[in-house]
């Protein structure tokens, strides 16, 4: 399985973890549209309301929090028989073929990826939330952020 190109590895591990913080905040989906770039990127997320500007605020706190902590970031790998519980099968690309690459973020997250990523979550550097935009007939709540 070939990794696909991925501009810049700090931001697209980043968006795994933001992905978690979400889903654990929010009992959302993960992202259902994402941009990863190096100067900026967004993540789109289907959520019952609008986040506080409180919420907002933790969200911020919790990502530097996960990169502070530096947690390791491993690489394992499963078949679709063995994709660990909670997984959705859904999400992956319909010629997925036999080996999926799961990133395991500490015990933190863990998701089935090919990109490339940093070795640990003190690498990434600091994330910066931009700012967001809530779309209340989509019932979306995108997030902009860098990473410096």
């Amino acid at each position: 399985m070939e990794e696909r190109e991925v501009s810049f590895p700090p931001a697209h591990t980043a968006e795994h973890l933001l992905n978690q913080v979400m889903v654990r905040m929010f009992g959302c989906e993960r992202s259902y549209n994402a941009h990863i770039e190096r100067k900026k990127s967004k993540m789109s997320f289907h959520l019952d309301y609008k986040p506080s500007r409180q919420e907002e605020k933790e969200i911020e706190r919790q990502m530097q929090e996960l990169i502070d902590e530096d947690l390791p970031v491993n690489f394992e790998y499963c078949t679709l028989d063995t994709l660990p519980e909670g997984l959705n099968r859904e999400r992956l690309p319909k010629d997925v073929g036999d080996d999926i690459r799961l990133v395991r973020i500490g015990d933190f997250d863990v998701c089935p990826c090919i990109g490339k990523h940093v070795r640990s979550t003190s690498q990434i550097g600091r994330f910066e939330m931009l700012g967001t935009n809530w779309d209340e007939h989509e019932r979306s709540f995108r997030v902009r952020f860098k990473i410096v």
